[in-house]
């Protein structure tokens, strides 16, 4: 028998859910759509993980990345299609990414707007922050998606955050800052 082909998936085509200021849906159009300055508000998701010991699971962005490449952010994030659930999108995406499987509890949403010098794209997204727990080492990470991944105290990412910003996604201050709102996930 000949395995069936597989096909790359072009993100930047996918449709993301465009949102109002309450974060109520309005609308639909593609990633790459978006993206393009000065962006439209869209709904998107970030997962945070921690180990049993309070460490936080961190990544790399991949560097065919169009949107902040090479840096360092939250353990994963995307966009759910339109009308889909935001915790089982996010789950759906950290097995892609990483080959992780975790519970996810959404513990807050964000707004931010964030353009990357580098690639002249845009975030405005409509950000919902959820968190889960994983030990050990991620299993499949796609290089597609990430270049490096890590755990790191979040002192020490706090501390680190401060000291070099620009090695680190726009967003990610915003991410630990809903954390450390909800009292989850230890010492942000």
């Amino acid at each position: 028998m000949i395995p069936e082909a597989t096909t790359a998936i072009d993100r930047e085509t996918l449709p993301v859910e465009l949102v109002d200021e309450q974060g109520r849906p309005v609308g639909a159009c593609p990633v790459a759509q978006a993206h393009t300055a000065p962006g439209r508000l869209h709904r998107a998701f970030s997962v945070l993980l921690f180990d049993a010991d309070g460490r936080v699971l961190l990544q790399q962005r991949a560097a065919a990345k169009t949107r902040f490449p090479l840096l360092w952010t939250n353990t994963c994030c995307g966009h759910p299609a339109p009308g889909t659930d935001v915790t089982a999108a996010a789950a759906e995406r950290l097995t892609e990414e990483l080959g992780i499987r975790a519970a996810l509890t959404e513990i807050g949403t964000f707004t931010y707007r964030a353009a990357d010098p580098e690639t002249s794209r845009v975030e405005y997204e409509w950000d919902h922050v959820l968190v889960g727990r994983f030990d050990g080492e991620p299993p499949r990470p796609d290089p597609a998606e990430l270049a490096a991944h890590t755990w790191v105290w979040p002192a020490d990412l706090v501390a680190a955050m401060t000291a070099d910003p620009e090695m680190y996604t726009p967003w990610l201050s915003g991410v630990l800052a809903v954390v450390r709102r909800s009292g989850n996930g230890g010492d942000t």
